[in-house]
């Protein structure tokens, strides 16, 4: 059994730029484990996953989270529903309506949610979103 290694206490303060310096690990293996991961993963399940997580975080940033006024934050909001809608309209017709019309049902209730929540209501038309999805009607 070898002993363990003690840094020399020589080098502690060496200037920079010196070989005392630690390189960076290599991380090019886990790159290639992670691209391999993704390459396995249907394009429908990406979309789908991202969607998810938008319509999360902006339930959160309406305040509609456990502890939401904590939270809340529409200005943040109307830019993750904004995003979220482009991508739920851009990707609807890849994914299928199966996949979509739940995509689109979460989104037109956080649209809602945010016309709700806004103490000045965007004009139709105006909302988070809406220049994608058209103008959203409770």
């Amino acid at each position: 059994m070898s002993e363990p290694t003690v840094p020399d206490p020589s080098t502690a303060d060496a200037p920079t730029g010196s070989s005392a310096e630690p390189t960076p690990p290599d991380t090019s293996a886990d790159t290639g484990d992670a691209a391999r991961d993704l390459a396995d993963v249907p394009a429908v399940e990406v979309i789908t996953t991202v969607a998810v997580h938008l319509m999360s975080a902006s339930a959160v940033k309406l305040g509609l989270a456990e502890d939401g006024e904590r939270h809340r934050d529409l200005d943040e909001a109307r830019k993750l529903i904004t995003a979220l809608a482009g991508l739920v309209t851009a990707g609807a017709g890849e994914i299928s309506s199966f996949h979509a019309a739940p995509l689109r049902d979460g989104l037109k209730s956080l649209q809602l949610a945010f016309r709700e929540a806004s103490l000045v209501p965007d004009a139709p038309g105006q909302g988070p979103g809406e220049k994608y999805t058209g103008p959203v009607l409770g």
